[in-house]
Parts: structure tokens; C-alpha cells; sequence
């Protein structure tokens, strides 16, 4: 009996010598599968920022149910938006931080194995059909490089409650969600990746604005209803000229709006029109501009001026700029194939096409003895992008540039 109770114990030991000396030699053999990569990197091969030259953003709008995606690429020797016509992508410290934050990442926490949790931690990707449900869609962002190879590729889901800092995200086609420190969260919104304020505006240096509101008939080709307001700065004041007085909640409405007024999508005007403008040549009455003008709200008359289905505004600074706005037809009113689908769920918000020029008149900088010469630089500046492109403002905005009251 002694013999086998020895036997049974020198077993027993040894089993356990061997179970520490795996341990010991190989202690990755007995970490649960759950938690075999945590704290390795999400993209061991991307290294350095300078590699990106596309990054892709899509997210999901559930009210809408459909994708949003925006694409920049870096094209001849510059950004573009080219998910939107190949606009400038002019907010560059926007770039340099959507490549910086996806730059050594790590699996810092796994949450999750589960396909089933997806929707809770908000890391469906928003480009998977096969999924039913509209909710827990998260936003997928790819990084690739000049050969359009992927650099990293990821869906980032919502904010971890128990974490500050950190978010779920799970990298696509597979299961395991983790928890990542990380503030990683780029827009796919237009107006988020281009110049902030179109017009280049300062409020203090706005003295006069004209409303010129009129009903274009296109059959008899004249202008009908016409209504002409004129507000002028005086003193720090704003006075108003013409058959009716705007109040003050829509006059600092006005100024704020032209003072920051952002773009939420662009079409690219014909070339031939495009180069028109930049010239200053009389516009030309061509099959192609007529109808590109048209589809947006803006008609030619025979002498060459330019009219919009909703009026114009004139803008006075005090470097002696004069900005013309025509208002043109609702964006959503054209959507086909000359709409892009990234601007899709912002039809419900009646955005309206608008066309801008600009031009200096140095004179009216004396006054207010500003340099002309700066204004005829800037004025130059602006009319080059500007006749390039049928801008698309909100109806939030075209409201407060068109105020009835």
C-alpha cells in the first residue's frame, strides 16, 4: 500500500513539473484564443505617414439608410476630393491627422469574439449588405498608398463608456472586436475637408449688402416682382434702403452667414464656361453652357448677363471687393448622373446651388483706406477657384442669405 501511494505521488509531481516547465518554456500555450493578439499592433506595416496617398471615409446615415462615402487622393501634385468631382481637399491639417491616427495603433483590449455583438459595440461595416439591420454601423476607414495597396483598414465603432480615450473598433472580415485607445474619428462630410469660409469674409468688413430679388420669366426673357434692399454700415450700425426693413435678427444673420459661409458640395462647370470667367470674357451662348446653367438655375440673356431662379446679392468690403451670389435651383432637383451619391441624404435639407464671382474695384478701398492693391490680389485669387465651380450651400444657409423679413 505504501508502495502505490509513493508511485501515485512521484505522478503526481511530475505531472506538475512538466505543466510548469511548459508554462515556463511556452506561456502562450495556455492564454485563453480569446486573447492571443491583444497589445500586438493593428498594422505592423504601416510605418510612416508619408506613405498615404488615399484615404477612404465611409459612414452611415440611418435615418437616410444609405452609405456616405468621401475619397482623397493625392492627384498631380495635390489633394482632391475625388468622391466629389476631384475638388481641392484644402484642409490640410485635416489629412495629416485622419493618417496620423491610424499610425501604430494596437490591440490594446479584446472585447468580443462574438459576430453577434457587433451591432451593440457599433462595428457593423457600413458597406455590408448582407447584414439587415440599420443600426450598429460603425465608420470604415481605409489608408492605401500610391500603388493602392491598404496601409490599414478599419471600422471604428462607438465610444468604451468604461474607458476615457478609448473606442471599439474591428478590423473587417473578422469576428474579434477590440477596445483601442485611439481618437481617431474622420468626417465624411464635404464641407469638413475643404476652406471653412468660401468667401474669405471678415463680418467688420462687410459696409454694403443689396438684395436683388426678382422672378425670371424665360418665355418673354425679362425680369418680373423686382425687389432691391440695400443695407449699409454706418457707424457700427446697419441702415436699410428699399420697399421694406429687414430686422435685426436677419440683418447679423446675414453678415454671419456671408461671414462664414460654408460649402456642402460643388459641381464643376463646363470648361469652356470655366475659362470664360477666368478671362473675363462676355459669357458665350454655347449648347453646353446653356444647358449646364440651366440645370442649375441660372439662365444667359442675349446681351450676356447672367440671371438665378432666386435673385442675387452683392457684397461691398472694405478692400474694395465686390462679390455678385445668384441663387440657383434646389441641388436635390438634379440628382442623377450629375449628383454625386455622397451628397444623396442631403436632399431633405433643400441645399441650393450657388455661382459666385468677384471682382476689385480699388476706389472703393480708399475710403476706408485700405491697400487696393492687396483686395485686386485677393479678388484675383478667388476668381480663379470660383469659376471653376456651381457651389452647393445649405438651406439653413441660403435662408439667412435670403431673409423675407
Amino acid at each position: 500500500m505504501r508502495r502505490e501511494l509513493f508511485i501515485t505521488t512521484g505522478f503526481a509531481v511530475a505531472a506538475l513539473a512538466l505543466l510548469l516547465a511548459a508554462s515556463w518554456i511556452e506561456p502562450e500555450a495556455i492564454r485563453p484564443e480569446v486573447f492571443s493578439d491583444q497589445g500586438e499592433p493593428l498594422f505592423p506595416t504601416y510605418r510612416d505617414v508619408l506613405e498615404v496617398k488615399a484615404i477612404e471615409v465611409v459612414d452611415y446615415d440611418e435615418e437616410q439608410a444609405v452609405a456616405r462615402p468621401l475619397k482623397v487622393e493625392f492627384r498631380r501634385g495635390q489633394w482632391v476630393l475625388s468622391s466629389h468631382y476631384d475638388y481641392p481637399a484644402e484642409a490640410g491639417d485635416r489629412l495629416a491627422k485622419t493618417a496620423a491616427a491610424l499610425l501604430d495603433l494596437k490591440k490594446d483590449l479584446v472585447v468580443s469574439d462574438r459576430l453577434e455583438d457587433h451591432a451593440a459595440y457599433g462595428v457593423i461595416d457600413p458597406l455590408d449588405m448582407t447584414v439587415a439591420g440599420l443600426a450598429g454601423r460603425g465608420k470604415r476607414v481605409t489608408l492605401r498608398d500610391g500603388q493602392g495597396r491598404i496601409l490599414a483598414d478599419v471600422v471604428l465603432g462607438k465610444p468604451d463608456p468604461e474607458r476615457q480615450g478609448y473606442r471599439y473598433l474591428r478590423l473587417p472580415g473578422q469576428k474579434r472586436t477590440y477596445s483601442v485607445r485611439t481618437e481617431a474619428d474622420p468626417s465624411a462630410e464635404f464641407a469638413d475637408w475643404i476652406e471653412s469660409n468660401l468667401l474669405r469674409l471678415n463680418a467688420g468688413d462687410i459696409r454694403r449688402v443689396v438684395l436683388n430679388r426678382y422672378l425670371v420669366d424665360e418665355g418673354l426673357g425679362r425680369l418680373t416682382n423686382q425687389e432691391r434692399i440695400t443695407l449699409s454700415r454706418e457707424g457700427g450700425e446697419w441702415k436699410t434702403e428699399g420697399p421694406r426693413r429687414l430686422s435685426r435678427a436677419s440683418i447679423e444673420g446675414l453678415i454671419g452667414a456671408l461671414a462664414r459661409l460654408r460649402v456642402v458640395g460643388a459641381r464643376p462647370k463646363p470648361k469652356p464656361l470655366a475659362e470664360q470667367l477666368k478671362s473675363g470674357q462676355p459669357l458665350q451662348m454655347t449648347l453646353e453652357t446653356v444647358m449646364s446653367l440651366r440645370q442649375r438655375g441660372f439662365f444667359i440673356t442675349p446681351d450676356g448677363r447672367l440671371l438665378a431662379k432666386e435673385g442675387e446679392l452683392f457684397v461691398e468690403t472694405t478692400q474694395g471687393l465686390v462679390y455678385t451670389l445668384r441663387f440657383g435651383e434646389v441641388a436635390a432637383s438634379v440628382a442623377g448622373p450629375t449628383a454625386s451619391s455622397a451628397d444623396a441624404p442631403r436632399a431633405a435639407e433643400q441645399d441650393r446651388f450657388l455661382f459666385v464671382t468677384v471682382r476689385a474695384e480699388p476706389p472703393r478701398a480708399a475710403p476706408a483706406g485700405a491697400d487696393g492693391a492687396v483686395g485686386e490680389r485677393l479678388a484675383r485669387t478667388l476668381a480663379q477657384k470660383f469659376a471653376d465651380w456651381y457651389y452647393v450651400i445649405s438651406g439653413k444657409d441660403f435662408a439667412r442669405l435670403h431673409p423675407r423679413s
